[in-house]
């Protein structure tokens, strides 16, 4: 009974009984409507036939007077099936007919009779006399004489009778074929929101690894299902990476509080001024280097939360990259080494000026500073170029490289190979390139340069962005 309750409580079964209601009503219109027009047809064909009676009836006086109306009068009245006959005197009284007795005024007025007159016919042999209802016509003759010619209407009225008892025994049926259909329907539609209900609730008990069902047959269920199994994973995804930043935070960001803390006690203690004075540059660097790895992790912050995605508007791709190229240009030339940079015009994407600035910047400054003391050529390449639907992005270098294995590791937070944290940085470069590229829904990779470029033998950076619809 609690399930039967549950059923009823469900949209699929509210809105099921709101077609079956509809259905129901339009359908008794079209019973009602069908019979209706159905016995219009029957007496409009009916009094058709009576006009066609009345014609012969007419000619046949005009041929053989009273003597030859008699006889057809008295021969069509026996047949089966025969219309009603009645000959009255001027003064109303009838003289002839095939009908016992009938409603008195009838034949009063001559034409069409409305509303319909009843009369009993003569009693049969296997069946008593019964009280009918008729409809006809009365004309008067030359001799003042009146003839009603009319037809029973029991056959119209069994007619629409039968009509309308099949019509509702049609609509019972589909109405109980409906009833199984719907049962059938919100039976399986509750199994599946069960279903996705002990998933939910798995979810809610820690179990991210859970998720919802989904059948492949592609319908809303599907869709609902496959739109929250995405947002369980961007939320599993986001856990993951709050919980690596809790780790690394210890590592990374109490090394150089400590170290501040502990130039902060050394110049208190020196009485040297000029060391003093060395020692709290010291610390305002380390805390430059603190305050830049907070706004890193405010920005990727930020940019996951979707914050930035309000500021996307059309942008030239290939512009930034070449500006880019040309402010880290001379950088490169400080470092001693050389920027190639070959940028196809005219690649647009729809995204947010400054983050794409800013990852193309991280990109460049990773491949200048893991470069410049170990690259064999001195090259660095920026490159810019149609793929199909996308615009490739590749930053190139001649370093070091990276080990195959450790190429997805280094793009998450506070990653950084260099053990000895002999490089200036963050280790939160990658990280929000990723964060950014994943905003523009595109794709972050890393490879060996030589794929792109046999001479080097360092890392590539590839971003792939979705263009602009032309």
């Amino acid at each position: 009974m609690g399930r039967l309750r549950l059923l009823l409580r469900s949209t699929a079964v509210k809105l099921s009984i709101i077609y079956v209601v509809l259905f129901g009503l339009c359908a008794a219109v079209m019973v009602v409507y069908v019979t209706a027009v159905s016995e219009r047809l029957v007496v409009h064909h009916m009094r058709d036939s009576l006009e066609q009676e009345i014609t012969q009836m007419r000619d046949t006086y005009q041929r053989g007077g009273m003597r030859l109306l008699f006889s057809v009068i008295d021969r069509r009245a026996h047949q089966p099936g025969a219309n009603i006959y009645v000959l009255a005197s001027p003064q109303g009284e009838v003289l002839a007919g095939n009908v016992a007795s009938i409603q008195p005024g009838t034949i009063n007025d001559t034409g069409w009779i409305d509303p319909p007159f009843s009369y009993e016919r003569f009693s049969e042999p296997d069946r008593p006399s019964r009280a009918n209802v008729a409809t006809g016509y009365v004309f008067e003759l030359q001799n003042g004489m009146r003839l009603l010619i009319g037809r029973d209407l029991g056959d119209p009225e069994e007619l629409r009778l039968i009509l309308k008892q099949a019509l509702l025994l049609a609509l019972l049926i589909m109405g109980v074929g409906a009833l199984i259909i719907w049962l059938a329907i919100g039976r399986t539609a509750l199994q599946r929101i069960d279903g996705m209900s002990s998933a939910s609730r798995k979810i809610m008990a820690g179990d991210l690894s859970q998720r919802l069902p989904v059948s492949g047959s592609g319908d809303e269920f599907d869709r609902l299902s496959d739109s929250l199994n995405v947002m369980l994973e961007r939320i599993v995804k986001l856990n993951e990476g709050l919980r690596q930043v809790s780790d690394n935070i210890a590592h990374d960001l109490k090394t150089p509080l400590t170290r501040l803390r502990n130039k902060a006690a050394d110049a208190i203690a020196e009485e040297d001024e000029q060391q003093r004075r060395l020692a709290l540059e010291g610390i305002i660097a380390e805390s430059d280097q603190l305050i830049r790895t907070f706004n890193a992790l405010l920005m990727i912050s930020r940019v996951e939360a979707g914050s930035s995605a309000a500021e996307m508007s059309e942008i030239d791709l290939s512009a930034i990259t070449t500006d880019s190229g040309e402010l880290y240009d001379p950088v490169a030339e400080e470092a001693g080494l050389r920027l190639v940079c070959d940028i196809e015009d005219g690649l647009k994407i729809s995204g947010n000026r400054e983050l794409i600035g800013q990852a193309i910047f991280n990109l460049l400054d990773n491949a200048i500073k893991y470069s410049s003391d170990c690259s064999k050529t001195g090259e660095l390449r920026l490159v810019l170029r149609r793929d199909d639907d996308a615009a490739a992005l590749i930053v190139a270098d001649d370093g070091a490289g990276i080990p195959p294995e450790q190429m997805d590791e280094v793009k998450k937070r506070f990653v950084r190979l260099d053990s000895s944290r002999s490089k200036p940085g963050t280790g939160l470069g990658l990280s929000l390139v990723e964060a950014v590229v994943e905003m523009h829904k595109g794709e972050l990779s890393l490879a060996p340069a030589s794929q792109y470029f046999p001479e080097i033998q360092g890392l590539a950076a590839i971003v792939k962005l979705p263009l602009s619809a032309v």
